[in-house]
């Protein structure tokens, strides 16, 4: 006979334990089902462990460059990455984190079930796992994430040997010595930073005109040139052809702006997205829409086409990122509870890109307040005049902001340089709150900080500046 809870959640990655979480403070009766570890895609295979390895990477890097600080290495020699001890930090890191996960839900006293959840009644309130266990609630939130997706081109089929998903290459426990990425987006380019800072010759090809499009042409530029200086070399506009794969590699074969062209390498990662997992677990049977690429179509408070299931995170077609699935728990919980949230505005959410030189942003680009109507006036001021940047030998990089001229209202706010995914957050706060760059010139920015850039760039948007 099934158990009765007030909330049932599907999947335990952000949006899930999210949703366990949160409505287990507002003092529901919750179950969680996971199939795998609680943290889902994040914590066990996506940003955590990316950002572990990346954060190797700039340690590998501020190591090279001891040397312009006046610390020197005994015989002169170079680092060498070892990734095998840094897989085994990355799992610890990892595991440390899935712990307190595990504790806090504990502590929340939520029922954690594991097993594969699927929905097994007409109203989609049932949910039968995998282990026999039922569970009813009077609401159900899915959360079934996403699995990286695929490439219809010969010879992408991944094997984990020598055609890499993004979950593959966050294994690999030796520096290869060359790789190509398929893919040139954020997750793309932050691959293609960590394996160049490790030692490996690095090519990026990309269908798109650009290297990280949807991001400000101007950050995305920098990037670009800070990539070609450190020898990561890329291709855009290209048209994939095929992979032929060997014992001793994989040769990936394109057409590109000189013709017909063909890289050897190591290893091939793809890296051109995820798709939802929405296949599986009884949504069509239960009568739960899906769209024609896999996603749930659900409404501004995240319910589904069924009264009382709700659908977040990779599962909605909405930015996959772990803190918009925060988010999206959140709201869900509380139209739940009858609170009547306020919708989540995705033009305002904050993005970050951890490859060096990282990027951050939020709100509209240029480009795009221009196409909305905007009368659009910028500030741009760059990290190569930065009293911290210069200090800690970072300088590539800037801070632009897009206001509106005739309000002087921040529209968006992008950063391109050191430490920008923590930078970003008072641009977050400006573009939410619809601050003017009146109301932030006015602010005092602590100095020497990376932070005063940004007070500097909304300063000259006053009409009257300091240093630029």
């Amino acid at each position: 006979m099934a158990e009765d809870f007030d909330l049932v959640v599907v999947g335990g990655g952000p949006g899930g334990y999210a949703a366990a979480l949160y409505g287990s403070a507002a003092g529901l009766k919750v179950a969680l089902v996971e199939e795998q570890r609680i943290g889902g895609t994040c914590l066990n295979r996506g940003c955590i462990p990316a950002k572990e390895l990346l954060e190797t990477a700039t340690v590998a890097r501020t190591v090279r460059e001891a040397a312009e600080f006046g610390i020197e290495i005994a015989g002169g020699s170079s680092p060498t990455v070892n990734l095998a001890t840094s897989q085994t930090r990355k799992e610890a890191v990892i595991d440390r984190l899935v712990g307190g996960l595990e504790s806090l839900l504990k502590g929340r006293k939520i029922t954690v079930v594991a097993g594969t959840g699927r929905l097994a009644d007409g109203a989609g309130r049932l949910v039968r796992v995998s282990d026999g266990t039922e569970l009813r609630g009077k609401f159900v939130v899915l959360a079934m994430g996403s699995v990286p997706r695929s490439l219809a081109v010969p010879g992408f089929d991944y094997d984990g040997q020598r055609v890499l998903s993004s979950d593959h290459v966050l294994n690999i426990a030796a520096v290869p010595q060359r790789v190509v990425v398929v893919g040139g987006g954020a997750i793309g380019c932050e691959f293609a930073s960590f394996l160049r800072d490790v030692g490996s010759e690095v090519t990026i090809l990309e269908a798109l005109p650009q290297l990280l499009t949807g991001v400000d042409t101007q950050v995305a530029q920098v990037v670009s040139r800070a990539f070609q200086k450190r020898g990561i070399e890329s291709e855009v506009g290209i048209t994939l052809q095929g992979a032929d794969v060997s014992a001793d590699g994989v040769t990936v074969r394109y057409e590109g702006k000189n013709g017909a062209a063909a890289i050897n390498a190591d290893y091939v990662i793809v890296s051109v997205g995820r798709r939802p997992r929405s296949e599986g677990a009884g949504l069509l049977e239960a009568g739960i829409a899906i769209d024609e690429r896999g996603f749930v179509p659900v409404d501004s408070m995240m319910r589904t086409s069924i009264a009382g299931v709700y659908a977040v995170g990779d599962l909605v077609n909405t930015p996959q990122l772990a803190h918009v699935a925060f988010a999206e728990a959140i709201v869900a919980v509380k139209d739940m509870l009858g609170e009547l949230p306020a919708p989540i505005d995705y033009a305002k959410v904050p993005w970050g890109i951890y490859c060096h030189p990282e990027v951050a942003f939020c709100g509209l680009t240029e480009a795009k307040a221009k196409e909305l109507g905007y009368n659009v006036e910028t500030s741009v001021h760059r990290f190569l005049g930065n009293g911290r940047a210069i200090i800690i030998g970072d300088t590539d990089g800037l801070v632009k902001i897009v206001a509106d001229a005739d309000s002087g209202v921040i529209l968006g706010v992008h950063i391109c340089g050191p430490w920008a995914t923590e930078l970003i957050a008072e641009g977050y706060l400006s573009v939410n709150w619809e601050a003017t760059a009146e109301d932030l010139g006015a602010l005092i920015h602590a100095h020497p900080t990376l932070s005063e850039l940004f007070g500097e760039s909304a300063l000259a948007l006053t009409g009257r500046s300091l240093h630029g």
